[in-house]
């Protein structure tokens, strides 16, 4: 099995037509399922393509009484769309929806980065759009309708609502489609390493924005040989929960190859300014992460020999292999989407569809101890209509009050929005 995986990732065209094949064999002789779980939709079931988008922020106001959700055509064609899709804001009791903006910047994964903007959550959203050819970010009062428009979209934005971080979602798109967006084409799309900044800081106050590190800061900072001749991004930043640090993936592709068989990829934390960087993990593969609190953050990565769930201390190289022990309700150490519940006393995360195209919902209890139990709250079908760049991972995300969770699916033919009670 060793050598023929060696031989297929030499020919990764054949090793995706392979991967289809049997994936569609599998789901001929497999037991037929839609859902398995108590789910329930929140989203309109009128034909069009409803969803929100990461699994890092909340979707939910303050006291759990409203959800967002956008509303698109389509969304099985392309991963980045110039289409207009519609941001909605869904009572949570009676699900009756009303239409309170629209972006034309968004994607299959992270949708526009709609969120409540914090202290409050309460009032205030942000998003992003592209208007008069360029990219931006608007803070939208959904009581008044009135909206601020800054001159740069956003990635993650501080708790406090002050501040947020960002990149150049062109060259992401580039690089990663169904991330970034393909409003206008990536300028620096010859350029391997570019010389100008690859993350930006943004004052949500007075809209003031600044470079934090340049693609040489990284290209420097700890160099590797395989860093020449190879192309270079970020992806993936998130802010610590008290706005001291943030986390991002540097992320290169040897030779020019955009493809999972070139990408090598390494975790880094530093200062809001981007001073005292730290390289968290520099294994070749990180995947997806969580602050626990300002000082760990929960990944899925390779440490070593060993793949799964780790917890890591930042700034050091301590760190624990999670949940990869089997005990009374078993073990996890398949690749999902994580975040913890508000009072750090439960972990929620995913799996991506197995071969009877099935994805799973999990709850881990407990997660930092021991004797931690795993719960599997909703499985659901993945047809194959949505694949690859445009498939619908599930996402799953937290309520405010922690008893519910929300996620993207697409079991009932066209992505819809749902919710899961926590018992």
């Amino acid at each position: 099995m060793k050598v023929v995986n060696e031989v297929l990732n030499r020919f990764p065209s054949l090793r995706k037509r392979l991967r289809g094949l049997y994936s569609r064999f599998c789901y001929v002789i497999s037991k037929k399922q839609r859902k398995i779980g108590d789910i329930i939709r929140f989203s309109p079931n009128d034909g069009k393509e409803y969803f929100f988008g990461y699994y890092d922020k909340s979707p939910w106001n303050a006291d759990d009484s409203f959800i967002l959700c956008l509303r698109a055509n389509k969304t099985w064609k392309n991963a980045a769309s110039n289409d207009p899709a519609d941001i909605l804001l869904i009572n949570t009791e009676d699900l009756t929806h009303v239409k309170i903006a629209t972006t034309h910047s968004w994607n299959v994964q992270q949708g526009c980065m709609l969120q409540w903007l914090g202290p409050n959550y309460d009032k205030e959203i942000i998003y992003n759009d592209f208007r008069d050819e360029k990219f931006c970010s608007v803070i939208l009062d959904v009581q008044t309708s009135q909206e601020r428009v800054l001159p740069m979209p956003v990635y993650s934005v501080s708790s406090d609502g002050t501040f947020a971080l960002t990149l150049d979602f062109a060259r992401l798109h580039r690089l990663r489609p169904g991330y970034g967006y393909m409003n206008r084409p990536d300028k620096t799309e010859k350029e391997w390493m570019p010389e100008g900044a690859c993350v930006w800081k943004i004052d949500l106050i007075t809209g003031e924005c600044h470079d934090v590190l340049r693609y040489s800061d990284l290209y420097d900072f700890e160099r590797r040989a395989d860093f020449d001749n190879a192309v270079h991004g970020v992806n993936h930043i998130m802010i610590s929960p008290n706005n001291d640090r943030f986390m991002f993936l540097h992320r290169w592709f040897a030779n020019g190859q955009l493809s999972q068989e070139h990408k090598k990829t390494r975790l880094i934390t530093c200062g809001i300014d981007g001073s005292d960087k730290y390289i968290l993990n520099d294994d070749e593969m990180v995947s997806h992460c969580f602050w626990r609190d300002n000082e760990h953050i929960l990944s899925f990565e390779k440490k070593g020999d060993v793949v799964g769930y780790f917890l890591m201390r930042d700034k050091s190289n301590e760190y624990v292999n999670y949940w990869s022990e089997l005990n009374n309700s078993g073990r996890i150490n398949n690749d999902g989407h994580p975040s913890y519940s508000q009072n750090r006393g439960m972990v929620i995360t995913d799996t991506y569809a197995n071969y009877q195209r099935m994805a799973k919902i999990i709850l881990i209890k407990d997660p930092d101890k021991t004797n931690y139990s795993i719960q599997k709250l909703a499985e659901v079908f993945h047809p194959f209509k949505y694949d690859n760049d445009t498939r619908c991972d599930l996402h799953p995300r937290w309520s405010r009050g922690g008893r519910q969770i929300c996620f993207d699916g697409v079991f009932e033919g066209k992505r819809g929005l749902y919710v899961v009670n926590i018992k």
